[in-house]
């Protein structure tokens, strides 16, 4: 995310793994809250949860990547936040990738499919019904039937939030195609995009 930062010149990036660094105080320095690559039960007292619901339904963004959905299943906020929590990884391979919405920030420019190495997520329950879906796994691509929903974004209060299941693989976070997703997403999630 710093590359990516540092190439669009659009937006700065505080990182930390530090759970500590969470709190309503710390928030409101921020436009944006991401999620890359956690996963369990991340250990939040109860005030920094209300702290990251209270962020983003007052209008704050969030973004969530990969296994942002394979964490935290036991607070349900953070469930209907994120849209879907994972269920299983049965592909990991090519396949081909499905551009539902071209006009979104998040996927303008990616044409109406592309192929990529990825280990593909399915969810426990299907998220198309609560939110705007980005992307689709083609189902035939990997031999399979049925709707793998990849990307998606919503409402979440007076905020937004956006998620993406790829990013699994070095490979795919060094992809221009996701690397635009993600500025992308981030642009949309902003606060400034939300008025």
């Amino acid at each position: 995310m710093a590359s990516l930062s540092a190439t669009t010149r659009e937006f700065t990036v505080t990182s930390t793994e530090q759970l500590s660094m969470i709190s309503a105080t710390s928030l409101t320095g921020f436009d944006v809250l991401f999620f890359a690559l956690t996963s369990g039960e991340l250990a939040f007292t109860p005030d920094q949860r209300t702290a990251i619901v209270n962020f983003v339904t007052a209008g704050g963004g969030f973004v969530g990547a990969h296994s942002a959905s394979d964490t935290l299943y036991e607070w349900p906020d953070y469930g209907r936040l994120v849209g879907a929590y994972f269920k299983e990884h049965p592909w990991t391979q090519q396949a081909t990738v499905v551009v539902e919405d071209q006009s979104h920030l998040a996927t303008n420019g990616l044409g109406e499919r592309f192929v990529i190495v990825e280990e593909f997520y399915t969810f426990r329950e299907n998220p198309r019904p609560g939110v705007q879906v980005l992307l689709r796994l083609d189902p035939q691509s990997v031999e399979s039937s049925g709707d793998y929903p990849l990307a998606w974004a919503h409402s979440y209060g007076r905020g937004r939030a956006y998620y993406n299941a790829l990013g699994h693989f070095s490979s795919t976070w060094d992809d221009p195609r996701f690397q635009q997703q993600l500025v992308g997403a981030i642009r949309w999630a902003a606060p400034s995009q939300n008025r």
